[in-house]
């Protein structure tokens, strides 16, 4: 079953564009991770403070493998509010 990690982050708006460049690493190394189909964090056009999540697993288990110990206490000290992001369980997928 895939799964599908979306939602909203909000960060000071000063900090948001060194918050992204310090996710680099993580993106990269999320994409390289067995079972990860995509994984983005993108900066909102019209909202200055919100981050967007975005990620595709085929499974919790490759989710969780690379998930480990989360992200760092920088990264979880840069967000201003609780993250609004939830984790959907896709059951089937069909193409436009």
């Amino acid at each position: 079953m895939m799964l599908i990690i979306a939602g909203v982050l909000r960060v000071d708006p000063e900090t948001r564009d060194d918050h992204l460049a310090g996710c680099r690493e993580v993106l990269a190394q999320a994409r390289r991770a067995p079972g990860c189909l995509d994984f983005a964090l993108t900066a909102d056009v019209l909202d200055p403070d919100r981050i967007n999540v975005f990620e595709r697993w085929e499974s919790d288990a490759h989710l969780e493998a690379f998930r480990g110990s989360g992200p760092s206490p920088e990264q979880v000290a840069a967000i201003r509010s609780s993250a609004d992001v939830a984790r959907y369980r896709i059951s089937s997928v069909e193409a436009p």
